[in-house]
Parts: structure tokens; C-alpha cells; sequence
């Protein structure tokens, strides 16, 4: 895998995958400023989110249960000192869907978390602490 980042401006970068995305990264340019897009440590996040939950739904989706619907809540901890590492996820799992059992909702959480979501692995070895909960919303 393989990425580009390019200084524009100030504190603003654009960052290009190499399936060819591109995303605009800034960094703030003093705590608590207002910036014109996610943060890199804000990217780490959402990537992290991002991953956990594609898994949790190709997951429930390969086990044919009616998932419809699946948002992720994260809410994480940072030191205020450098290097300003997160020390704790919490990792919040809404899934919509007709019928879903809560043991096949929390088979494919762990299995995520423990197998699959490479973001989420890396950063539990690096020494974060990552926890995960779930409910489960029926539709008709």
C-alpha cells in the first residue's frame, strides 16, 4: 500500500491513496482552533471506525442475518502532552435490523476487534485500550 501527501498551505495537506482518493488534512494551527478539515489523529479515528464497522457488517451479512443499518460511536482519550498517543477507544455499535440475535451482533464485534480489523489491532498492540458495546435496534 502506498500514499501521498502534499503540503499546500499552512497547516492543510492533501493526501492521495493509491486507489487515487484524496482527503484534505489539517492540522490545527493552535489547540482548539478551528480547522478546514479532520486532523490526522482525526483520520486515525475514523479509519479505525471506518474499519471496525465494515467488518462487523460483511460479517453479519456472510452469516445471512437482516442487518440494515450500522453506526459506530467513538469516543476516545489522548494525553495532553506529546507524543499525544490515544490511551483508550470506546467503541459504541448501533445495528439496525430485523431479527438480529445479540450473541451473532457480539460474534462479529470480536471478531473484528480480534481478527479482522487490522486499525484496531495495531493500535490495542501499541498499547491502547479498547472496549466495545453494542445495542441493537429491530425494524419492522
Amino acid at each position: 500500500m502506498k500514499a501521498r501527501i502534499e503540503w499546500i498551505e499552512g497547516r492543510v495537506f492533501l493526501g492521495t491513496s493509491n486507489s487515487g482518493h484524496g482527503i484534505v488534512i489539517a492540522a490545527p494551527s493552535a489547540p482548539g482552533a478551528a480547522t478546514i478539515a479532520p486532523s490526522p489523529m482525526e483520520y486515525v479515528l475514523l479509519g479505525t471506525g471506518g474499519c471496525t464497522a465494515t467488518d462487523v457488517v460483511m460479517i453479519l451479512e456472510k452469516g445471512r442475518h437482516d442487518v440494515r443499518g450500522c453506526e459506530v460511536t467513538l469516543d476516545a482519550d489522548r494525553p495532553a502532552e506529546d507524543p499525544k498517543v490515544f490511551t483508550k477507544i470506546r467503541f459504541h455499535f448501533k445495528i439496525t435490523g430485523k431479527g438480529l440475535k445479540p450473541d451473532a451482533v457480539d460474534r462479529a464485534i470480536k471478531l473484528s476487534a480480534e481478527k479482522y480489523c487490522s486499525a484496531s489491532i495495531m493500535l490495542g498492540r501499541s498499547g491502547t485500550e479498547i472496549t466495545h458495546d453494542f445495542e441493537i435496534v429491530e425494524v419492522e
